[in-house]
């Protein structure tokens, strides 16, 4: 007997079916590379919008200043030795016998030369005591404005506020201040209403950031000793319109 003859027909359609099955995995593949060129930036994209998200919120980038839409009536400019200058506006409408009593003292030369004696990462940096221990004051005490003690202040308590220190006596105000250094709902909480907030830094918080950065590497959490304690070179006063 002969040999039998191949079918032809089946053999081109072997041969196409192959070129088909062999342009559809190029093309599979083509489209991996695709997804690859295209996925892998946008993810990396992605994570790093999270990461500065994240910052943003843990350092206080993205708040809303409530505080915005108040009247300034003076500019003051704290100068902090080795670190540099704090731009802070007063609103001397919502706490006028507090900025008053800043103003004054500031351009007496009262601040000159005293310290930050107490710093609390996170929360806040106190400073203006003639003591150098929370005890001093400037021998005045005035009028605590804040609603606890039935004065209306709209100035809120948040990064960068300027705000007026007290002892028990809600008109035991004197000469200390301190300034926030983070917003959060507990530091909010626990200072509106019952402090009285008079200011807002402009320019300058990446200054009160690296002066608190630095007392808190030396090991402090809140009262620090009198010889690492940062110092106030002077304040100065501008009125709103200079």
């Amino acid at each position: 007997m002969g040999k039998k003859k191949k079918n032809s027909n089946y053999v081109t359609a072997k041969t196409q079916q192959a070129k088909i099955d062999k342009e559809n995995a190029k093309r599979a593949k083509r489209r991996k590379e695709i997804l690859k060129l295209v996925l892998i930036p946008t993810v990396s994209l992605l994570l790093i919008a999270a990461i500065i998200v994240g910052l943003g919120f843990a350092f206080g980038w993205f708040y809303k200043n409530p505080n915005k839409d108040l009247k300034v009536t003076h500019h003051a400019t704290i100068n902090i030795k080795d670190y540099g200058s704090v731009h802070v506006e007063l609103y001397g409408e919502e706490a006028p016998e507090t900025v008053a009593n800043f103003v004054k003292l500031a351009n007496e030369g009262f601040y000159d030369g005293l310290t930050f004696h107490r710093i609390m990462k996170d929360f806040m940096a106190q400073g203006g005591c003639p003591k150098g221990n929370g005890t001093g004051d400037s021998g005045t005490d005035i009028k605590g404005e804040f609603s606890l003690n039935g004065v209306t202040n709209n100035v809120k308590h948040v990064r960068g506020t300027i705000s007026m220190a007290r002892g028990d006596d809600p008109n035991s105000g004197s000469s200390q201040f301190f300034i926030v250094h983070k917003t959060s709902e507990n530091n909010t909480a626990a200072l509106d209403g019952r402090y009285a907030a008079f200011g807002m830094v402009t320019d300058g918080m990446k200054v009160i950031d690296k002066m608190i950065k630095d007392t808190v590497k030396k090991g402090y959490t809140e009262t620090v000793a009198a010889a690492d304690q940062p110092i106030i070179e002077s304040i100065t006063i501008h009125a709103a319109h200079d």
